[in-house]
């Protein structure tokens, strides 16, 4: 396997340099060789080499996932799937041979699928306050991008609707910027609009009850997730090309991973989070949604209150019980883009599973209790504001005793100090973001209810620890979205990303 993947990436990186010698050397030399693509077939060696030297190189793309099968000796078939710079996928499916000279392309087939174009039409289930309500400076790192606000960050001259009409007609019109707003302002992005979140912020469905459910451009018919979707759909959609977002529990993770995006919830307190209506203080970030991991990471940069360099990411870590937690199609899509990562990638047991239910619970009694905490007494005096999945996962916090509370909180305690050291600086935990892709847009409650839970099993970790994760559209599950998740070292923020901008590279070192 060694062996055949490195004459794959050689491959790649001939295929990528316009290396027309190396990629003549990787084809075998006989008059049967195959390679195809679209409508055409070239056969045999020599006119598949005149058919590059005409060709004037292939078009730049990265390499997310690369599958293996064996269907017999000394025959291999590797199918790559890629992306290009422009959002266009694509697949190249090769037998390899193996010969007395090495590993060998016998025969080759090539697609690309069109890339997304932007949908024009409105959506109020996407945008409460549609603009731009603040135009770009023109300077700065962020000149230009068009960013998306979740409705909970405080804009000047407007309300916090909080996903919730009641909680809107009594809000009061904000008079200054939240601080992450005014920063990304200050680096020169537009405020292009509002864009709408679940209720209070307290879902990951994305399916607001007053409001409706945003289109997934990503995955027709399914869920966006939340509570951050409105500013994923706006920026899937090419309305937006930032967003900024909350994640207290997955709420920018899981949109990110069911709408093909790159997300990022920073370390716990590393960004500003005045002026922003609080759901859980304790597990409340301020992060970003983008397309392009580029923007990610320098958006990211303004809003980091420490930006300072921190120990490059060199060591990924797996642990298979973790990965087991996802659907089957997303572990085999998981393997598949392990296999085109240019660090080695070391498995291990690190003990996190035999804990997690005990930690998912305390962090979901501590997360409960900190909401009804922050919003009890607005929803005792409207009994009938939120929607019943809403209202009933508040009316959990209500339930919750001060001994149930303190002892939640010495065992997330605990757990920090266990995933501190699994997880020191310079090594990232990968797993899947979500353990699968988006529900149908009318998967009945039932259903929605189970991913919910078996995803924040996934999620809970980065919460309940503080630590820093960043989302990449680097699984595919059918022609659906599934994001692979980085996890990192508390405060190393900019590494992660780095790690993760550099993932795309066309082909190993």
């Amino acid at each position: 396997m060694d062996d055949l993947l490195a004459a794959f990436w050689a491959y790649e990186r001939a295929l990528m340099a316009n290396d027309l010698s190396g990629l003549d050397h990787w084809f075998l030399d006989t008059p049967d060789t195959l390679r195809a693509e679209g409508d055409s077939v070239v056969v045999g060696h020599a006119a598949i080499a005149d058919f590059r030297r005409g060709r004037g190189g292939a078009p730049a793309r990265a390499v997310e996932r690369v599958h293996v099968v064996h269907p017999a000796p000394r025959v291999a078939v590797v199918t790559a799937e890629t992306r290009r710079q422009d959002g266009t996928r694509g697949l190249q499916t090769q037998m390899w041979q193996l010969t007395d000279a090495g590993w060998r392309i016998a025969a080759a087939h090539v697609s690309a699928a069109a890339a997304p174009r932007p949908d024009d039409r409105p959506d109020p289930a996407v945008w409460r306050v549609a603009g731009p309500l603040v135009e770009s400076s023109g300077q700065g790192p962020l000149a230009h991008v068009r960013t998306a606000v979740k409705d909970l960050f405080a804009v000047a001259g407007q309300r916090i609707g909080a996903g919730n009409p009641a909680w809107l007609a009594e809000a009061r019109t904000e008079e200054a910027h939240a601080d992450a707003v005014r920063r990304l302002l200050d680096a020169g992005a537009e405020l292009t609009g509002i864009a709408q979140t679940d209720e209070l912020a307290f879902s990951l469905a994305g399916t607001n009850a007053h409001y409706g459910a945003p289109v997934n451009p990503a995955a027709p018919g399914r869920i966006t997730g939340g509570s951050s979707s409105g500013p994923a759909a706006a920026v899937a959609r090419g309305w937006a090309d930032l967003g900024l977002a909350t994640d207290t529990a997955g709420s920018i993770r899981v949109p990110a991973s069911y709408c093909g995006l790159y997300g990022w919830r920073p370390t716990h307190a590393a960004t500003p989070t005045g002026g922003l209506l609080a759901l859980a203080p304790s597990f409340d970030t301020a992060g970003l949604l983008a397309r392009d991991p580029d923007l990610l990471l320098r958006a990211a940069r303004t809003l980091l209150i420490t930006d300072e360099p921190c120990e490059p990411v060199t060591q990924l870590l797996v642990d298979d019980d973790l990965v087991a937690l996802a659907e089957p199609e997303v572990r085999s899509s998981f393997e598949a883009a392990c296999r085109a990562s240019a660090l080695p990638v070391t498995r291990a047991a690190t003990g996190i599973s035999e804990h997690l239910e005990g930690w998912f619970a305390a962090f979901r009694t501590v997360q409960a209790a900190e909401a009804w905490e922050g919003h009890g007494a607005w929803i005792t005096a409207h009994p009938d504001a939120l929607a019943p999945d809403v209202a009933a996962r508040f009316d959990n916090g209500r339930r919750v005793t001060s001994a149930q509370r303190a002892q939640a909180e010495e065992e997330l305690t605990e757990a920090r100090k266990l995933l501190d050291a699994v997880i020191p600086p310079g090594t990232a935990l990968l797993l899947p973001a979500a353990s699968g892709p988006a529900p149908l847009a009318d998967a009945p409650p039932a259903e929605v209810e189970a991913v919910r839970a078996a995803t924040l099993h996934l999620t809970c970790l980065a919460s309940l620890a503080g630590l820093p994760a960043v989302v990449a559209p680097l699984l595919r599950v059918r022609s659906l979205p599934v994001g692979l998740c980085a996890l990192g070292a508390r405060g190393t923020d900019r590494a992660l990303l780095e790690f993760i901008a550099e993932w795309r590279s066309p082909a190993h070192a």
